[in-house]
């Protein structure tokens, strides 16, 4: 697997631990190394790795070793566990020369580094103290000697290393305190100095007020970044960069894979400390922990430059940027931006020709073929459409170099990328022509700005005429008077065929608005007369005529989209709990029980819905039309959510299951608690559950569970196979990091759609499993991996809708409505547009290429239907 992906993280875990349990040390060694290279090791591997290395140190020169190793350690992060391992491992080697020295070298530096630590800061400082006692017992003179001057010089200067060191922590706000300065107390045999004193009731005030903060720190559950950002703002405050740098430090250990908090503590290293190792060191900690994070390499590049580090380097680091595997194409512009800026500030303008002012072209070259070639490649878009490499290209040569020949050659290729359209580009190469170049090539460029600039051709041409007349001839004016009278009238020419057109389709639409009201009016006034005729019995002699007489109510035509919580208002008298017309009960019923069920359906009295109800009812959508006994089932599926006061199941006029019911609780926190059964399995559909609101007085509602906008922390992934379950998904998502939800994706009948996405904890992990899952196969399906964003939906434009078919989002996410069909027999379809004859092959005025709209068919009613086929 590392052969193949040599950055998974948890394939080295897995490696290193199997490796350490079958006791192969050389290769166990030789794999530690390999992800140490990759990558900063946690404090627990460091351990493992330094106890294994002790054990098999038995020559000095193997003791070297482990130093060396110890020094890597400390570099990754800041442990006190580590410090203090070191600082113990190096007292073995006391009898070496320069020994004792080494040690308090080491102890000096462990402190320097979490010295201050609050938790864990006191056992170093009382192992450095135990290691000054021990010195002093070897020194001290055999009983019963008296001491020589040299030996009783030694005896006061071990003495006073002691006294300084607990002076030094006693002025140290650390966790048990009280019980350091009760044993310098009972170890001094002189009272303990007033300045001490001082110190230590100081440092004691400043524990009471850090105790908040570990004590929080202490009670929270991973990651703590509320916590530590709390911390870190009280130390910034109180200003101490020593306490501040470690504060950072503790939070980075447990919090490597946040960007934005490597981020902020590069800042506060770059602005604050200028220390050159310790910036340098967090520098490069941080792209080694979130390398695809382009903010953080560009920060790093600077501060080597900052720090006046060898080209070489610089150019190596920028090499591995590349490498790193951003998500964005835009990242790679900014990496390169940020590599072209150093190398433009490295060259000599002064000189003609120089090795940097060449590196710097060849790399503005290979700048915009890396993103033609590499990024187009992968993300299908260069991104820099407005060519922002090229441009800054054009200016370095222009202003610097006074190269105008070589910055027309790049505009002119800007131009043919897609920017000719554009004023602001035109005006841009405008200006820098005006400022090196020459009045001619300045008119030129004006020109072909005037004849192609489509988004604000005004102001071109304002500018080429008020160039003419500081600098033109007469002719020169006259040409450019023309040039922009005739380009000015062609646009608005095709302006005001746009508005016409505009106009004609909003007359179009407002007269078919017209007909739609008539049209509900019309309706509402036939089902007043429907009424009041519910009680009549239809006679014999009329059946016939009624068959084409009397219009059938037909079920609403608009369908659910995630939103749609109820009927139009003129369906709301027929839906909850209309089961169809009242017809006379005939003596014997049928035989077959569903066509009992249904035939009882329609004697069962009109409900009208209650819209006071709406806030503890809910609207179900998307079940089966073949559900048996839909209130049975509802009921028991919905009684856990609380108490049910009814269920109106919604029935056709021939009193079949339409799919949708309302469920109404005596309790508005039942009703919230049943939206989360949203999406559940009924009866091998995902049943839809939504708020129970009116869409005709509230037209903007809209229901939608999942995010449309980008989410870096969730992945998209397509071209699965339709039998792939959560549960095999899960399984290949979560060895790239903590997995907290996955949705497949899948059709109104529940069937997959070969898609899915996963959320990850965060966006670290989430772009971590992008690069390692993409292209990744799973059952013979090479599947696509990114960071969810999804599409803008698109809305139909202005007029269109009323003549052309709607695109399927106006219908909403579940679809067109299957109700929406055209009644009328093909047989008396009228065509609108006759089909012309072909010429040469050809189809003249077709209805797909002709520019005018089909005309509406006219609307029928089913005594219409009658007569024409009675002529027939």
């Amino acid at each position: 697997k590392l052969s193949i992906n040599a950055f998974d993280y948890n394939c080295h875990l897995d490696l290193i631990k199997l490796l350490r349990q079958e006791g192969e040390l050389v290769k166990l060694r030789r794999a530690r190394q390999k992800m140490s290279e990759l990558f900063p090791l946690t404090e627990e591997i460091w351990l493992d790795w330094l106890k294994d290395e002790i054990k098999m140190a038995s020559e000095s020169s193997e003791r070297e070793k482990v130093y060396e190793l110890f020094e890597r350690a400390v570099r990754d992060y800041i442990c006190p566990e580590i410090w203090l391992e070191y600082a113990q491992y190096s007292i073995g080697g006391i009898g070496q020369e320069g020994g004792i020295e080494k040690v308090r070298s080491i102890f000096e530096r462990a402190l320097t580094a979490v010295g201050l630590h609050v938790t864990k800061g006191t056992a170093l400082w009382e192992a450095y103290r135990e290691f000054e006692n021990a010195i002093l017992e070897t020194a001290q003179p055999a009983p019963g000697s008296v001491p020589s001057p040299e030996q009783q010089q030694v005896l006061c200067s071990q003495l006073e290393k002691i006294h300084t060191l607990f002076r030094r922590q006693l002025g140290i706000p650390l966790l048990d305190m009280e019980a350091s300065y009760a044993e310098y107390e009972e170890w001094s045999e002189e009272p303990i100095p007033e300045t001490t004193i001082k110190n230590y009731k100081k440092a004691l005030q400043q524990l009471e007020k850090c105790k908040p903060y570990e004590e929080a720190l202490l009670g929270a559950e991973t990651p703590k970044l509320a916590e530590y950002q709390a911390y870190i703002d009280f130390e910034m405050k109180a200003g101490d960069p020593a306490r501040i740098q470690l504060i950072y430090e503790r939070a980075l250990a447990e919090n490597c894979l946040v960007p934005d908090l490597w981020a902020r503590y590069n800042q506060y290293l770059d602005r604050q400390l200028k220390v050159k190792e310790l910036v340098l060191s967090a520098h490069d900690r941080a792209v080694r922990n979130c390398p695809w994070t382009v903010g953080l390499w560009i920060r790093y590049l600077l501060a080597m430059e900052r720090h006046r580090v060898d080209h070489s380097i610089i150019s190596e680091m920028f090499e591995k940027a590349l490498n790193a595997g951003f998500i964005q194409a835009t990242d790679y512009v900014e990496i390169w931006q940020a590599y072209l800026d150093y190398l433009r500030r490295r060259v000599d303008f002064t000189q003609d020709s120089s090795k940097e002012l060449e590196e710097l072209r060849s790399a503005f070259a290979r700048a915009v073929e890396y993103l033609k070639q590499e990024v187009e490649e992968r993300f299908s878009e260069s991104g820099d459409p407005s060519c922002t490499i090229m441009q800054n290209w054009a200016r370095v040569e222009a202003r610097l170099c006074n190269n105008m020949q070589k910055a027309r050659e790049l505009w002119d290729n800007i131009m043919t990328k897609g920017n000719a359209k554009y004023a602001n580009m035109w005006l841009e190469y405008y200006n820098l022509e005006r400022a090196h170049g020459d009045t001619q090539h300045c008119r030129k460029a004006l020109h072909r700005a005037v004849q192609c600039t489509s988004d604000y051709p005004e102001h071109v041409c304002e500018v080429l005429l008020t160039l003419e007349r500081i600098e033109g001839t007469l002719e020169d004016w006259d040409a450019a008077v023309q040039k922009t009278e005739n380009r000015l009238a062609r646009v608005n020419e095709q302006r005001a065929k746009a508005a016409e057109k505009e106009a004609a389709l909003a007359k179009q639409e407002e007269e078919k608005a017209e007909q739609r009201k008539q049209a509900r009016a019309e309706k509402k006034a036939s089902k007043k007369a429907k009424k009041a005729r519910i009680g009549d019995k239809r006679k014999a002699d009329d059946e016939d005529e009624g068959e084409w007489g009397q219009e059938e109510e037909l079920p609403s035509k608009r369908h659910r989209g995630e939103g749609d919580s109820v009927l139009p208002e003129e369906d709301m008298e027929v839906e909850t709990g209309l089961f169809g017309r009242s017809a006379p009960a005939k003596p014997d019923g049928p035989a077959n029980p569903k066509e009992r069920a249904s035939t009882s359906r329609k004697d069962i009295p009109k409900v009208f819905h209650d819209s006071s109800k709406d806030k503890v009812t809910v609207f179900v959508s998307n079940l089966a039309y073949t559900m048996a006994e839909p209130e049975a089932k509802l009921r028991e599926l919905f009684g856990s959510c609380g108490e049910v006061a009814e269920i109106r199941p919604v029935f056709s006029n021939k009193g079949t299951f339409r799919g949708y019911c309302y469920v109404q609780f005596k309790e508005e926190e039942s009703a919230l608690q049943a939206l989360g059964l949203d999406r559940t399995a009924v009866e091998g559909r995902p049943m839809f559950v939504s708020p129970c609101v009116d869409k005709n007085k509230n037209p903007d509602f809209k229901v939608f569970r999942y995010s449309t906008t980008l989410e870096k922390h969730k992945l998209f992934i397509s071209g699965l196979p339709f039998s792939c379950t959560k549960e095999e998904l899960e399984e290949v998502c979560k060895a790239h990091g903590n997995v907290k939800d996955i949705r497949l994706v899948t059709n109104r009948a529940g069937k997959p759609k070969g898609l899915a996405y996963v959320e990850y904890e965060n966006e670290a992990q989430a772009s971590q499993a992008v690069l390692k899952m993409d292209g990744l196969t799973v059952k013979d399906h090479v599947i696509k991996v990114m960071i969810s964003n999804p599409p803008i939906r698109k809305l139909p434009e202005a007029g269109r809708a009323s003549t052309f078919p709607a695109p399927r989002q106006v219908y909403g996410a579940r679809g067109k409505g299957r109700t929406q069909l055209s009644m009328m027999p093909r047989a008396l379809q009228r065509q609108s547009n006759p089909v012309a004859k072909a010429e040469n092959g050809m189809v003249q005025n077709s209805p797909a290429t002709s520019s005018e709209p089909p005309a509406e068919p006219k609307k029928m009613s089913n005594a219409d239907f009658a007569k024409m086929l009675l002529k027939k």
